[in-house]
Protein backbone atom coordinates (compact mmCIF):
# COMPACT_ATOMS: atom_id res chain seq x y z
CA UNK A 1 0.00 0.00 0.00
CA UNK A 2 1.22 3.23 -1.08
CA UNK A 3 0.75 6.52 1.34
CA UNK A 4 2.50 9.04 -1.07
CA UNK A 5 5.00 9.80 2.01
CA UNK A 6 7.75 10.65 -0.74
CA UNK A 7 5.98 12.20 -3.54
CA UNK A 8 7.87 14.92 -5.39
CA UNK A 9 10.78 14.00 -2.86
CA UNK A 10 14.58 13.57 -4.59
CA UNK A 11 17.30 10.90 -3.32
CA UNK A 12 20.35 9.26 -3.92
CA UNK A 13 20.49 5.55 -2.87
CA UNK A 14 24.09 4.07 -1.91
CA UNK A 15 24.76 -0.05 -1.95
CA UNK A 16 22.00 -1.77 -3.36
CA UNK A 17 23.25 -4.76 -5.02
CA UNK A 18 20.28 -7.17 -5.28
CA UNK A 19 17.08 -8.54 -4.00
CA UNK A 20 18.13 -9.95 -1.19
CA UNK A 21 20.07 -6.44 -0.04
CA UNK A 22 18.27 -3.62 2.22
CA UNK A 23 18.57 -0.75 0.34
CA UNK A 24 16.89 -2.81 -2.86
CA UNK A 25 14.11 -2.82 -0.82
CA UNK A 26 14.22 0.32 0.67
CA UNK A 27 14.57 2.08 -3.08
CA UNK A 28 11.63 -0.50 -4.23
CA UNK A 29 9.36 1.51 -1.35
CA UNK A 30 10.93 4.61 -2.16
CA UNK A 31 9.84 4.40 -5.57
CA UNK A 32 6.26 3.17 -4.42
CA UNK A 33 5.93 6.44 -2.38
CA UNK A 34 6.66 8.64 -4.81
CA UNK A 35 10.70 9.45 -4.48
CA UNK A 36 12.96 10.08 -7.90
CA UNK A 37 16.09 8.92 -7.28
CA UNK A 38 19.58 7.80 -8.16
CA UNK A 39 21.35 4.44 -7.99
CA UNK A 40 25.22 4.34 -6.66
CA UNK A 41 27.36 1.71 -6.43
CA UNK A 42 30.85 0.59 -7.04
CA UNK A 43 31.12 -0.93 -10.99
CA UNK A 44 32.48 -4.48 -9.84
CA UNK A 45 28.98 -4.24 -7.68
CA UNK A 46 27.01 -2.98 -10.83
CA UNK A 47 28.90 -5.66 -12.75
CA UNK A 48 28.16 -8.83 -10.99
CA UNK A 49 25.12 -7.64 -9.19
CA UNK A 50 21.45 -7.00 -10.34
CA UNK A 51 21.43 -3.34 -9.89
CA UNK A 52 20.37 -2.97 -13.89
CA UNK A 53 16.96 -4.28 -13.13
CA UNK A 54 16.34 -2.56 -9.76
CA UNK A 55 16.70 0.90 -12.05
CA UNK A 56 14.44 -0.03 -14.78
CA UNK A 57 11.47 -0.98 -12.08
CA UNK A 58 12.50 2.26 -10.31
CA UNK A 59 13.15 4.25 -13.44
CA UNK A 60 16.27 5.57 -11.89
CA UNK A 61 19.66 5.83 -13.53
CA UNK A 62 22.74 4.27 -11.95
CA UNK A 63 25.87 6.32 -11.09
CA UNK A 64 28.95 4.45 -10.87
CA UNK A 65 31.63 5.26 -7.82
CA UNK A 66 33.86 3.86 -5.55
CA UNK A 67 32.08 5.48 -2.09
CA UNK A 68 36.02 5.71 -0.51
CA UNK A 69 36.76 7.94 -3.32
CA UNK A 70 35.75 11.82 -2.99
CA UNK A 71 36.16 12.85 -6.54
CA UNK A 72 33.54 9.77 -7.70
CA UNK A 73 31.46 10.62 -4.59
CA UNK A 74 31.33 14.63 -5.56
CA UNK A 75 30.41 13.03 -9.19
CA UNK A 76 27.49 11.01 -8.11
CA UNK A 77 26.29 14.34 -6.23
CA UNK A 78 26.88 16.52 -9.06
CA UNK A 79 25.58 14.19 -11.56
CA UNK A 80 22.39 13.75 -9.22
CA UNK A 81 21.38 16.67 -8.82
CA UNK A 82 21.60 17.30 -12.97
CA UNK A 83 19.36 13.80 -13.26
CA UNK A 84 17.18 15.04 -10.86
CA UNK A 85 16.90 18.90 -10.97
CA UNK A 86 18.16 20.26 -8.17
CA UNK A 87 19.09 19.09 -4.60
CA UNK A 88 18.30 16.25 -2.80
CA UNK A 89 15.73 15.41 0.09
CA UNK A 90 17.09 12.00 1.11
CA UNK A 91 20.14 9.91 1.11
CA UNK A 92 20.67 6.12 1.91
CA UNK A 93 23.77 4.40 3.16
CA UNK A 94 24.12 0.98 2.97
CA UNK A 95 27.59 0.15 2.20
CA UNK A 96 29.70 -2.10 4.40
CA UNK A 97 32.63 -4.89 3.63
CA UNK A 98 35.28 -6.80 5.44
CA UNK A 99 37.43 -8.76 4.26
CA UNK A 100 38.46 -9.87 7.42
CA UNK A 101 35.67 -11.53 7.53
CA UNK A 102 35.53 -13.18 4.17
CA UNK A 103 39.16 -14.29 4.74
CA UNK A 104 37.82 -16.00 8.19
CA UNK A 105 40.42 -14.11 10.38
CA UNK A 106 39.86 -13.67 14.15
CA UNK A 107 39.68 -10.66 15.81
CA UNK A 108 43.03 -11.15 17.37
CA UNK A 109 44.90 -11.76 14.12
CA UNK A 110 43.40 -9.66 11.86
CA UNK A 111 45.64 -7.87 9.10
CA UNK A 112 45.26 -4.33 9.81
CA UNK A 113 45.40 -3.72 6.39
CA UNK A 114 42.10 -5.33 5.41
CA UNK A 115 40.69 -3.23 8.96
CA UNK A 116 41.94 0.16 7.31
CA UNK A 117 39.75 -0.66 4.30
CA UNK A 118 37.08 -2.42 6.72
CA UNK A 119 37.26 1.28 8.13
CA UNK A 120 37.35 3.11 5.05
CA UNK A 121 34.65 1.27 2.84
CA UNK A 122 31.90 0.74 6.06
CA UNK A 123 32.35 3.63 7.72
CA UNK A 124 34.52 6.81 6.30
CA UNK A 125 32.38 6.39 2.98
CA UNK A 126 29.48 7.38 5.27
CA UNK A 127 31.55 11.17 6.32
CA UNK A 128 33.39 11.36 3.11
CA UNK A 129 29.54 11.42 1.18
CA UNK A 130 28.25 13.93 4.11
CA UNK A 131 31.43 16.39 3.75
CA UNK A 132 31.00 16.30 0.00
CA UNK A 133 26.78 17.27 0.17
CA UNK A 134 27.53 19.50 2.31
CA UNK A 135 30.49 21.33 0.43
CA UNK A 136 28.06 21.02 -2.44
CA UNK A 137 24.97 22.31 -0.77
CA UNK A 138 23.26 19.16 -2.52
CA UNK A 139 20.63 18.67 0.70
CA UNK A 140 17.35 20.91 0.95
CA UNK A 141 16.72 21.99 4.81
CA UNK A 142 15.00 19.21 6.53
CA UNK A 143 16.37 16.85 3.83
CA UNK A 144 17.46 13.18 5.85
CA UNK A 145 20.11 11.21 5.79
CA UNK A 146 20.06 7.22 6.81
CA UNK A 147 22.83 4.94 7.54
CA UNK A 148 22.22 1.07 8.11
CA UNK A 149 24.41 0.01 11.18
CA UNK A 150 23.73 -3.24 14.11
CA UNK A 151 23.75 -3.58 17.37
CA UNK A 152 27.50 -5.00 17.15
CA UNK A 153 28.26 -1.60 17.89
CA UNK A 154 27.32 -1.64 20.72
CA UNK A 155 27.62 -5.59 22.12
CA UNK A 156 29.96 -8.29 21.51
CA UNK A 157 28.59 -10.69 18.77
CA UNK A 158 31.15 -13.07 18.32
CA UNK A 159 32.53 -13.65 14.55
CA UNK A 160 31.38 -10.00 13.19
CA UNK A 161 34.68 -9.08 13.72
CA UNK A 162 36.42 -5.46 12.55
CA UNK A 163 32.79 -4.63 11.32
CA UNK A 164 31.34 -4.05 14.59
CA UNK A 165 34.38 -1.37 14.84
CA UNK A 166 33.41 0.07 11.65
CA UNK A 167 29.51 -0.07 12.87
CA UNK A 168 30.48 1.86 16.22
CA UNK A 169 32.49 4.22 14.00
CA UNK A 170 29.27 4.99 11.83
CA UNK A 171 27.15 5.63 14.69
CA UNK A 172 29.52 7.79 15.81
CA UNK A 173 29.40 9.80 12.55
CA UNK A 174 25.70 10.36 12.65
CA UNK A 175 25.70 12.47 16.16
CA UNK A 176 28.83 14.18 15.09
CA UNK A 177 27.58 15.13 11.72
CA UNK A 178 23.73 15.26 12.60
CA UNK A 179 24.39 18.04 15.14
CA UNK A 180 26.28 20.22 12.37
CA UNK A 181 24.16 19.54 9.78
CA UNK A 182 21.04 20.00 11.95
CA UNK A 183 21.82 23.26 13.30
CA UNK A 184 22.66 24.87 10.25
CA UNK A 185 20.54 23.19 8.18
CA UNK A 186 17.74 21.36 10.10
CA UNK A 187 18.76 17.98 7.69
CA UNK A 188 18.47 15.43 10.04
CA UNK A 189 21.00 12.11 10.23
CA UNK A 190 20.16 8.82 11.84
CA UNK A 191 21.36 5.13 12.16
CA UNK A 192 19.10 1.83 11.85
CA UNK A 193 20.14 -1.02 13.63
CA UNK A 194 18.21 -3.59 11.49
CA UNK A 195 18.05 -7.78 13.01
CA UNK A 196 20.12 -9.99 11.48
CA UNK A 197 19.08 -10.32 8.17
CA UNK A 198 19.55 -12.14 5.56
CA UNK A 199 21.39 -9.85 2.62
CA UNK A 200 24.27 -11.08 0.19
CA UNK A 201 26.29 -9.71 2.97
CA UNK A 202 24.87 -10.88 6.00
CA UNK A 203 24.93 -14.75 4.44
CA UNK A 204 28.60 -14.47 4.68
CA UNK A 205 28.68 -14.07 8.75
CA UNK A 206 29.45 -17.15 10.26
CA UNK A 207 26.76 -18.80 12.41
CA UNK A 208 24.23 -16.98 10.52
CA UNK A 209 21.73 -19.43 10.69
CA UNK A 210 22.26 -20.20 14.35
CA UNK A 211 22.26 -16.72 15.03
CA UNK A 212 18.74 -15.79 12.79
CA UNK A 213 17.32 -18.55 14.84
CA UNK A 214 18.25 -17.31 18.51
CA UNK A 215 17.60 -13.77 17.69
CA UNK A 216 14.04 -14.37 16.34
CA UNK A 217 13.44 -16.48 20.04
CA UNK A 218 14.82 -14.03 21.94
CA UNK A 219 12.43 -11.04 20.22
CA UNK A 220 9.13 -10.70 21.30
CA UNK A 221 8.25 -9.28 18.06
CA UNK A 222 10.78 -11.66 16.76
CA UNK A 223 13.45 -10.80 13.75
CA UNK A 224 12.75 -7.70 11.81
CA UNK A 225 12.61 -8.59 7.82
CA UNK A 226 14.35 -6.79 5.03
CA UNK A 227 10.59 -5.51 4.14
CA UNK A 228 9.87 -4.04 7.50
CA UNK A 229 13.36 -2.72 7.36
CA UNK A 230 12.50 -0.30 4.50
CA UNK A 231 9.09 0.10 5.38
CA UNK A 232 10.64 2.17 8.11
CA UNK A 233 13.27 3.86 6.52
CA UNK A 234 11.02 5.52 4.51
CA UNK A 235 9.04 6.85 7.35
CA UNK A 236 12.41 8.14 8.30
CA UNK A 237 12.86 9.98 5.08
CA UNK A 238 9.38 11.32 4.91
CA UNK A 239 8.31 14.66 6.99
CA UNK A 240 6.35 12.77 9.63
CA UNK A 241 10.01 12.13 11.42
CA UNK A 242 11.22 15.72 11.18
CA UNK A 243 12.61 16.06 14.35
CA UNK A 244 14.53 13.08 15.01
CA UNK A 245 17.95 13.23 14.14
CA UNK A 246 21.16 12.00 15.60
CA UNK A 247 19.85 8.66 16.80
CA UNK A 248 20.55 4.99 16.15
CA UNK A 249 17.63 3.08 16.38
CA UNK A 250 16.64 -0.17 17.02
CA UNK A 251 14.58 -2.38 14.80
CA UNK A 252 14.79 -5.11 15.80
CA UNK A 253 11.50 -6.38 17.27
CA UNK A 254 12.38 -6.01 20.98
CA UNK A 255 15.82 -7.88 20.99
CA UNK A 256 18.15 -4.85 22.30
CA UNK A 257 15.72 -4.39 25.05
CA UNK A 258 15.97 -8.09 26.34
CA UNK A 259 18.24 -10.31 28.31
CA UNK A 260 16.75 -13.57 28.30
CA UNK A 261 13.39 -14.60 26.67
CA UNK A 262 11.22 -17.81 27.79
CA UNK A 263 11.46 -18.93 24.03
CA UNK A 264 15.42 -18.95 24.12
CA UNK A 265 15.72 -20.01 27.45
CA UNK A 266 13.43 -23.41 26.61
CA UNK A 267 15.81 -23.76 23.68
CA UNK A 268 18.95 -23.58 25.74
CA UNK A 269 17.94 -26.11 28.30
CA UNK A 270 16.84 -28.17 25.67
CA UNK A 271 20.19 -28.52 23.72
CA UNK A 272 22.15 -28.91 27.59
CA UNK A 273 19.91 -32.01 28.52
CA UNK A 274 20.83 -33.44 24.59
CA UNK A 275 24.17 -32.70 25.57
CA UNK A 276 24.20 -34.49 28.92
CA UNK A 277 22.45 -37.76 27.34
CA UNK A 278 25.93 -38.15 25.05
Amino acid sequence: MSYNLLKGKKGIIFGALDEKSIAWKIAIRAYEEGARFTLSNTPIAIRFGEIEKLAKICQAEIIPADATNVNDITHVFTRSMEILGGKVDFILHSIGMSLNVRKHRNYDDLDYDFFQKTIDISALSFHKILQVAKKLDAINNWGSVLALSYIAAQRTLAGYNDMADAKALLESIARSFGYIYGREKQIRINTISQSPTRTTAGSGIKGIDGLLDFTDRMSPLGNATAEECADFSIVLFSDLSRKVTMQNIYHDGGFSSMAMSLKAMTQYNKCLEEEEKL
